[in-house]
């Protein structure tokens, strides 16, 4: 069985995290989707919520688990749960350079795990968590900010009036 783990903040989901979740359902027999936590970030949602608005927007296929991991390598959380693959987003040239040097950090510490990068389509390629939270609050927000992430992370938004 091909399982790799998808992990990220996911704070919160956007459509472009969605996409990464449809293909990776599409190449693989099992997904992880992971929050990672780190200490040393300021989150928007808690983990919790995150969970569940993971769950809300992908309505959680067969083969789809939501997870979450605390003060653990990626690739140590991604062996414990039997996976082979890591899967990984590039957006961006920054997003190339991170990824290049983490994937041999990462095959450095476990060999047998493989990364596998996608590119989401150029219409979703800009949007990040940051990227929403920084639009998110001004009057007319909602309009920008509908068309990025999925439904219930919109709701989500929209019950908080906006305000990260």
């Amino acid at each position: 069985m091909r399982t790799a783990v998808y992990a990220g903040s996911f704070d919160p989901p956007t459509n472009g995290h969605l996409w990464m979740i449809e293909r990776g359902l599409e190449m693989f027999d099992r997904l992880i989707v992971a929050i990672g936590n780190n200490p040393a970030k300021s989150y928007s949602f808690t983990v919790e919520e995150r969970l569940e608005l993971l769950r809300a927007s992908t309505g959680c296929p067969e083969r789809l688990e939501i997870a979450h991991f605390d003060n653990r390598y990626l690739v140590d959380y991604a062996k414990k749960m039997d996976a082979s693959y890591v899967l990984r987003g590039i957006r961006s040239p920054n997003d190339y350079e991170y990824e290049r040097v983490m994937r041999h950090i990462n095959a450095d510490m476990a060999p047998e795990i493989t990364t596998v990068f996608l590119m989401p389509p150029r219409d979703i390629a800009e949007v990040s968590s940051n990227m929403i939270k920084g639009l998110t609050g001004p009057r007319g927000w909602e309009d920008t900010v509908r068309r990025y992430v999925p439904k219930a992370v919109f709701e989500a938004l929209a019950a908080r009036g906006g305000a990260m």
